[in-house]
């Protein structure tokens, strides 16, 4: 069996080195994405408890994670969606559409009775595909 080597994926921002996770990670073609809840660049929540606006900043930390190895959104084949609420969840497919616009991805909704961050109603961990 071979070897793949794994580069983790910052997307140029700083990463403490006590965390004892990545948020991303690219194995071959593969790039598996943590969990990922809705903060903005000071790491601060958007939103509170705005499950759309929510969704579209982890779309667009997701684009911002792809970008850093040559992909986007539309390379992203799996997600995960952990919510803390039903209220206004079918709303994100609007939001969906934005950033997956020709190719769906396969996605799983979990509902949950909290997470870690304060304020967040949704966390979303994806699987992509880079191609050639």
């Amino acid at each position: 069996m071979t070897q793949h080597a794994r580069e983790v994926i910052t997307a140029g921002k700083a990463w403490p080195a006590r965390y004892t996770y990545v948020p991303a990670l690219r194995v071959g073609n593969l790039v598996f994405i943590s969990g990922t809840t809705g903060t903005d660049d000071n790491n601060q929540i958007v939103a509170p408890g705005d499950i759309v606006e929510q969704t579209r900043q982890i779309c667009r930390k997701f684009e911002r994670l792809l970008n850093a190895v040559g992909g986007s959104c539309e390379d992203i084949v799996q997600t995960v969606d952990y919510i803390t609420t039903t209220e206004n969840y079918k709303a994100t497919a609007a939001v969906r559409r934005e950033f997956f616009k020709t190719a769906q991805p396969t996605s799983t909704g979990v509902i949950v009775a909290g997470l870690l961050r304060e304020g967040a109603v949704i966390e979303i961990s994806a699987i992509a595909v880079l191609r050639g």
